[in-house]
């Protein structure tokens, strides 16, 4: 794909072609309207799904693997770590994708783009399917953190296998899949997220997390907008209101579970996100502030301010990243919309923060 980005011609067609890939999928933001039953009119009406994108071939990289116990249809993208020198051992980053604990899958745009700059960067990175709520009424929660923890799993028992370090794990997830990332990060064994199955004795813990805009407070995300329909619940995924079940939205937050020996996390939001407001990220460093951990907030307008901040950012355990009118789906390359250029290019301000925790210092 790097060819198209050579010649400025092509350079209009490579940001509508790919980038527009989940801009195209509404549902890719954190919206909790559930699919309705299809009937005869919507059968019509409905269009064939849109294969997944393809993952770029010079790329190492193996295609839905199985990392769940049982008959389970939901699987994983492996992007195999590059430029790895013999006998090392590859740090490991799961991708949550988002999608409204309802929609998503882990060959989306934003998911490759995340996963091939990890492989680029000596990182074995895994693209996970989970738990999705597909019919009204369907109750997801907690199944779809039990399954991004079955994830630290399976990596840890596969280590040997795909030479990587199972004491350096991070997880990195958008919107939906940001929330995920951060409850695997900030939980632990006393707080009833292990799920069953015969690999439960096998630690979850990981080394640190990354949440691009998800909503990591539901106890009070879209609380600031109108809802017509108060019967119907804030989040889907728990089939109850905020009103009915308030113990529910508080345990499926992140904020719930800051602590002081809290692994690193860090946020990048996007002011201009009227999906998830940055609030809820700007909540979530209150919390770490509250524990006594330092948590700079950093606002980037340009790629100079951005390349700038990677060694300062680089040192900081943990940061909320701004980004002035970004929206609220965007990956390692950001734009304000599909047909627009790209304003920042964040990669090594991510990889930057992510190689403190996730590969051994060299001396």
């Amino acid at each position: 794909m790097a060819k198209f980005l050579i010649p400025f011609f092509f350079g209009l067609f490579f940001s509508m072609a790919l980038f527009s890939a989940p801009m195209e999928q509404s549902d890719d933001e954190m919206s909790e309207e559930a699919p309705a039953p299809a009937g005869k009119e919507e059968l019509k009406k409905s269009k064939a799904p849109k294969p997944p994108l393809e993952i770029p071939a010079d790329i190492p990289h193996e295609l839905d693997v199985s990392y769940l116990e049982g008959d389970r249809k939901e699987k994983a993208d492996l992007y195999l770590p590059m430029n790895l020198t013999l006998g090392q051992k590859a740090p490991a980053l799961i991708l949550i994708h988002g999608g409204g604990f309802n929609d998503g899958d882990k060959r989306r745009y934003r998911e490759i783009n995340f996963g091939t700059n990890a492989a680029k960067r000596g990182y074995l990175a895994m693209s996970i399917n989970y738990k999705l709520r597909k019919t009204k009424g369907q109750v997801t929660w907690p199944q779809c953190i039990y399954d991004v923890k079955e994830a630290v799993r399976w990596l840890k028992v596969n280590a040997e296998k795909y030479h990587i370090d199972p004491e350096r794990i991070g997880a990195l997830g958008g919107s939906a899949g940001g929330n995920l990332a951060f409850m695997l990060a900030t939980t632990g064994p006393g707080d009833g997220f292990e799920g069953e199955g015969s690999r439960t004795n096998i630690s979850t813990k990981i080394t640190c997390g990354v949440d691009f805009y998800g909503a990591v407070d539901l106890t009070t995300y879209k609380s600031d907008r109108a809802r017509p329909d108060t019967n119907k619940p804030e989040m889907a995924m728990f089939n109850k209101t905020k009103a009915e079940a308030p113990d529910l939205y508080r345990r499926g937050s992140p904020t719930s579970y800051i602590r002081t020996n809290v692994v690193p996390l860090l946020m990048v939001h996007g002011t201009g996100d009227s999906t998830v407001l940055p609030n809820q990220s700007q909540l979530l460093r209150a919390k770490l502030i509250e524990a006594g951990l330092s948590c700079p907030e950093y606002t980037i307008i340009n790629q100079a301010e951005t390349d700038a901040l990677v060694s300062k950012l680089s040192q900081d355990r943990n940061a909320l990243i701004l980004i002035p009118n970004a929206p609220h789906t965007f990956d390692f390359l950001v734009r304000m919309s599909p047909d627009k250029p790209v304003i920042m290019d964040i990669t090594d301000l991510i990889f930057g923060w992510l190689d403190q925790s996730l590969k051994p210092k060299t001396k």
